[in-house]
C-alpha cells in the first residue's frame, strides 16, 4: 500500500468519525431542549442552585484564604445567600400582594384616568368593548374560570402546589451548600486526573474563566440593579407613590431579564401610577421615571463599569433568553444570560468545531491552521 493511499485511508476513516460525531451532536442539540423542559422539576433547581454556588465561589475562597474550615464556609454562603433572597422577598412579595388584592376595586379608578385617551380614539373603545363581552361570554372565559376554580380551597392548594416548592427549595439550597463544600477538593480532583501538565493546567484555566466570568456578571449586574431599584424607589418616594421600595425591588429584579424586563417594568409602574393618581399625565409618571434611569443604567453605566470584559452580542442574548424562556418559564429567562456566560466560557476554551469545513470542503471537524497563515508568519524573518 502506498503512502497516498494510506493517508487516503486515514482521511476517509477520520471523516466518518467526524460524521458520526456530527450526527451525534446534532441528536442532542434536538432532544436536549425537550428532555429540560419535561424534566423542569429537577434539571430548573439543579441549574438555579449551580448559577448561584459558581457566583459564590469567590465569596467561599475569600474565607477559606483566611483559614475558615470549607465546610463552615459554605455555610455562611448559603446563609448570606438566604438573608439577600429573603430580603428581597420581603420587599417585594409582601406589598404586592396587597397591590393585587386593591386590584379590583381600583378598576374603576384606572377606566376613569383612560377614559379621556379611549374617548379619543372612539374606533378603540368599541373594539374593546366587543372584545371584553366576548370574553366574558365566550368558551375561553368558561375554561379560565374552570381553571382558577380548580382548586377548592386554600388548604387544598397548598397541599398540592406547596410541598413540591418547598422540595425544590431544599434541594436547590443542598446542591450549593455540598457543591460549596466540595469545591476545593473537586477543583484539585479534576485538575490532578489530567494525564499532563499542559491538560491540567488548561482545565484550571477553564474552571477559572467560569468562575470569574459568571460570578463577575451576577455580582456587578446585581450591584448595579439594586443601585437601580434605589434610585427608581427614591423618585417615586418624591413624587408620592405608595409602596416605594416594592416597586424598587420590582425594577431591580426584572432588570435582570435584558431588554424584556425593563418593558414589563415600565408597563406595571404605568398600571400602578393609574391606579394611585386621578390625573393620567401624573399616572404615567412612574413609568417614564424607570424608563429614564434604565435608559441611563444600560447606555451609560452599565458599559462604563462592565467595560469589554463581559460584552455579549445582542443576538446570542436574545437567544438565549428565548430559549431558556421556552424551556424554563421566567426563571429560565432570569438564568439566560449567566447560562449563556458559561456555555461561552467553555466553548471558547473547547473550540468550536469546523462544520463549515466538514461539509463544503471534504475536511473534518477539527480546524487545521492555513498556510498562508505560515507564510505570513515566516515572510518578515526571509526578508530580514
Amino acid at each position: 500500500m502506498t503512502p497516498a493511499e494510506q493517508l487516503e485511508i486515514n482521511r476517509r476513516r477520520d471523516r466518518l468519525l467526524a460524521s458520526i460525531a456530527l450526527t451525534s451532536g446534532i441528536g442532542l442539540l434536538i432532544a436536549m431542549p425537550f428532555a429540560l423542559r419535561a424534566g423542569a422539576e429537577f434539571f430548573l433547581p439543579l441549574t438555579a442552585a449551580l448559577v448561584v454556588a459558581i457566583a459564590l465561589v469567590p465569596f467561599l475562597e475569600w474565607m477559606e484564604r483566611r483559614r475558615v474550615p470549607s465546610a463552615l464556609a459554605a455555610f455562611l454562603a448559603v446563609i448570606a445567600f438566604l438573608l439577600v433572597a429573603n430580603t428581597a422577598l420581603v420587599l417585594i412579595v409582601v406589598p404586592a400582594t396587597d397591590w393585587f388584592r386593591v386590584l379590583p376595586q381600583r378598576l374603576p379608578k384606572i377606566q376613569a384616568n383612560l377614559a379621556p385617551l379611549i374617548d379619543f380614539y372612539s374606533q378603540l373603545q368599541r373594539f374593546v368593548d366587543e372584545t371584553v363581552q366576548m370574553l366574558a361570554s365566550g368558551p375561553v372565559a368558561a375554561a379560565q374560570t374552570a381553571a382558577v376554580e380548580a382548586p377548592r380551597s386554600l388548604l387544598q392548594f397548598a397541599a398540592t402546589s406547596a410541598p413540591a416548592a418547598i422540595i425544590q427549595m431544599v434541594f436547590g439550597l443542598l446542591i450549593i451548600y455540598f457543591f460549596l463544600a466540595g469545591w476545593t477538593r473537586l477543583r484539585r480532583r479534576t485538575i490532578n486526573s489530567r494525564g499532563s501538565f499542559d491538560g491540567a493546567l488548561a482545565v484550571a484555566r477553564v474552571i477559572q474563566n467560569v468562575v470569574d466570568a459568571t460570578s463577575a456578571y451576577v455580582i456587578t449586574i446585581a450591584t448595579i440593579n439594586l443601585c437601580l431599584g434605589m434610585a427608581v424607589a427614591v423618585a417615586l418616594w418624591v413624587i408620592g407613590m405608595p409602596s416605594p421600595m416594592m416597586w424598587g425591588g420590582i425594577v431591580a429584579l426584572l432588570n435582570f431579564v435584558p431588554y424584556f424586563g425593563p418593558m414589563l417594568a415600565a408597563v406595571l409602574l404605568g398600571l400602578g401610577g393609574l391606579m394611585v393618581f386621578d390625573d393620567v399625565w401624573v399616572a404615567v409618571l412612574p413609568a417614564v421615571l424607570q424608563i429614564g434611569f434604565h435608559l441611563v443604567e444600560a447606555n451609560v453605566v452599565t458599559p462604563l463599569v462592565l467595560g469589554r470584559r463581559l460584552t455579549m452580542n445582542p443576538l446570542l442574548i436574545l437567544v438565549s433568553l428565548t430559549f431558556w424562556g421556552w424551556v424554563w418559564g421566567t426563571p429560565g429567562a432570569l438564568l439566560g444570560v449567566p447560562l449563556l456566560i458559561i456555555i461561552q466560557t467553555v466553548v471558547a476554551a473547547a473550540g468550536t468545531p469546523d462544520i463549515a469545513g466538514f461539509l463544503f470542503e471534504q475536511g473534518t471537524l477539527t480546524v487545521t491552521p492555513r498556510k498562508e497563515n505560515d507564510e505570513k508568519e515566516e515572510s518578515p524573518d526571509a526578508g530580514g
